[in-house]
């Protein structure tokens, strides 16, 4: 390469990221987060991972960009903001509506961040003569945050996730692996001083220490990569949280430099900002496959999102609702049959076994659903 040319082939990117409109980029080395193996590997040794089995498997290739790519020279990293229009702590309080998680409101970002750094990637080859690239976009084993703070764009807080002193915590990641040799940013440095209160926020303790995550009592996994019932202890902490939890996230005051999104794809869709509880509970597989087309939600499936809607619906303390949770005790999935019983047993007083059967008798499920009804009576 010629001198200048590295600079010239930077500025080019940070051009056409801005262009595609991310709000940061800088550049990092593939060897900047030697620390990332030691820690990942602690990580794993200590269950936190929950069921998450393949974070184990892809433990190498995760914690060494190198052993992922070995030809990769410098790694990329674009940062977008989702940040919400308004508070979404005020929504918890609604316990008749459902809260989901900022970032999966409107289209899957995975679609939207990875069609961007493909444009951005093309262009970049076309202009460094002879560089080759690839692009990830969370789904991939790449540590974006540990390379995200190497490379300047923020510092991951005591909530592990990234802070930028400029757009807070409401940052998407993506990352563009390649060959070409492009100059290093400095990384950033921990602003969270003594500040706990994502710590303080999380309503299941789901971090033992500052910088700590254990997936198996955070919200964000138990409602999302969990596929078991969820366990007792976390129901009513759950409140109205249906897919995901912004807690963390949202009380921390960096974000007082946030601003909402820009790209209108990420923006909230009206009818997934607050919806109710009600008409949730009323999805087939069909009708909850229409309603979550494109959104990183239709993922987990129906059972587990009814798992989590039945969930909130118990803790709503609104008897309105009995009749459609009944509904579900005749459900062909165990999963949501029993989160079905435990919302009945939160909204009304036990009935009869009895008057029950005389309801579903007619089902094949009878049996199932007189027992799971049985035990929950049993232990309140």
């Amino acid at each position: 390469m010629r001198a200048g040319q590295p600079d010239k082939l930077k500025q080019f990117i940070i051009d056409e990221a801005r262009a595609h409109g991310f709000d940061l980029v800088a550049v990092t080395r593939p060897d900047a987060i030697p620390q990332a193996e030691e820690r990942l590997r602690q990580y794993l040794a200590l269950g936190r991972h929950a069921t998450m089995d393949w974070m184990e498997e892809t433990a190498l290739r995760r914690s060494r960009p190198d052993a992922l790519w070995p030809e990769v020279r410098s790694v990329i990293v674009l940062a977008m903001n989702y940040g919400p229009d308004s508070n979404p702590l005020e929504l918890l309080q609604e316990r008749n509506k459902a809260a989901i998680s900022v970032y999966a409101q409107n289209r899957d970002y995975h679609d939207i961040i990875k069609g961007k750094l493909k444009g951005i990637a093309s262009r970049f080859v076309a202009r460094a003569a002879g560089a080759d690239v690839k692009v990830f976009v969370d789904t991939a084993p790449v540590m974006e945050k540990p390379l995200a703070e190497a490379a300047g764009v923020g510092w991951q807080g005591k909530h592990t996730n990234l802070v930028s002193r400029s757009h807070g915590s409401w940052l998407f990641l993506g990352t563009i692996f390649t060959t070409a040799e492009l100059p290093a940013d400095e990384p950033d440095s921990d602003h969270c001083g003594s500040c706990r209160a994502c710590l303080d926020a999380c309503p299941t303790q789901a971090f033992p220490a500052p910088y700590q995550l254990d997936a198996r009592r955070c919200i964000s996994y138990l409602t999302i990569e969990h596929k078991a019932p969820i366990a007792p202890e976390f129901r009513k902490a759950m409140g109205n949280r249906i897919y995901g939890c912004d807690d963390c996230l949202a009380v921390c005051p960096w974000n007082k430099f946030a601003e909402s999104a820009r790209e209108a794809k990420l923006k909230a869709r009206e009818d997934l900002k607050s919806p109710d509880l009600a008409s949730l509970l009323g999805l087939d597989d069909a009708a909850f496959r229409e309603l979550f087309t494109g959104s990183p939600i239709k993922r987990i499936g129906r059972d587990r999102f009814i798992r989590n809607v039945l969930i909130a619906s118990g803790n709503s303390g609104r008897s309105e609702l009995i009749e459609r949770v009944e509904a579900h005790l005749a459900d062909p999935s165990p999963l949501v049959r029993g989160a079905a019983v435990w919302a009945l047993g939160e909204l009304s007083e036990p009935e009869p076994l009895s008057a029950l059967r005389m309801r579903h008798a007619a089902h094949e499920n009878d049996l199932d659903v007189l027992t799971e009804w049985r035990n929950a009576v049993k232990n309140q």
